[in-house]
């Protein structure tokens, strides 16, 4: 299969769940408290694949084409909440939205620049809880049938906007465990690195179980761990 054949099959293995309005939790060595279901907003991230145009993969011999991409950002630094974080294009559902597909699209034209008509929505995944935050994250996949040009729109949101080779990420030799420390305990997440950007935390952990059921996953050594930029808020 392809690799949008590959994520339609994702979808549609979440597509029940999806209707029973099921959630996945965060991991037990990356729970910071627990979602507050009263008071919890909801949000949507759009995980956008492509293929790539002028940023060719390093590594090769991986289980997807050289050219798959996926849209990626980094956070600002200055923000008070995941700052310099690499993350989805993303946010919370505002009372105008249609649905959470429609709060994904909103959110990335926003935050990028995207030119929506180009985006194929191949459908939903569970809600994710994000107790760091309070918020139940539907992660949306989408594919770029016709890439537009992307940017930070805002920079005071966004430091930079990107477009990630998905077989580097993939490569081993880029897998690390994440090690956070908060509290007197020590969590941790999947991390990938690409160039001089780590990508940690939510981000890594729902790429990490989209690559798992994908089939896409190369074995990688979990003991190799680093601390990430900006650990001390999350």
């Amino acid at each position: 299969m392809s690799a949008r054949e590959e994520l339609m099959q994702v979808v549609d293995n979440h597509r029940a769940a999806v209707e029973r309005n099921e959630r996945i939790p965060m991991p037990s060595d990356w729970t910071f408290g627990r979602v507050d279901d009263e008071t919890a907003r909801h949000a949507a991230v759009l995980i956008l694949f492509g293929h790539l145009d002028n940023v060719p993969a390093v590594s090769h011999d991986s289980t997807v084409s050289d050219e798959l991409d996926v849209l990626l950002l980094e956070r600002a630094r200055t923000l008070r909440k995941h700052p310099g974080q690499i993350a989805f294009p993303g946010g919370g559902v505002d009372d105008t939205d249609r649905d959470v597909t429609h709060t994904a699209l909103r959110e990335a034209v926003e935050e990028t620049g995207l030119d929506p008509a180009g985006v194929d929505v191949l459908g939903r995944l569970q809600l994710t809880e994000l107790p760091v935050t309070n918020f139940l994250v539907t992660p949306v996949i989408g594919w770029w049938t016709k890439p537009s040009p992307v940017e930070a729109v805002d920079v005071n949101e966004s430091r930079t906007v990107f477009r990630a080779p998905v077989a580097d990420l993939l490569n081993p030799e880029n897998r690390r465990s994440v090690r956070v420390e908060r509290d007197g305990h020590t969590h941790f997440s999947p991390g990938f690195v690409v160039g001089d950007r780590v990508v940690w935390g939510f981000t890594a952990i729902v790429l990490d179980r989209l690559f798992n059921e994908a089939g896409w996953t190369i074995p990688w050594e979990p003991a190799e761990e680093i601390t990430p930029p900006f650990s001390n808020r999350h």
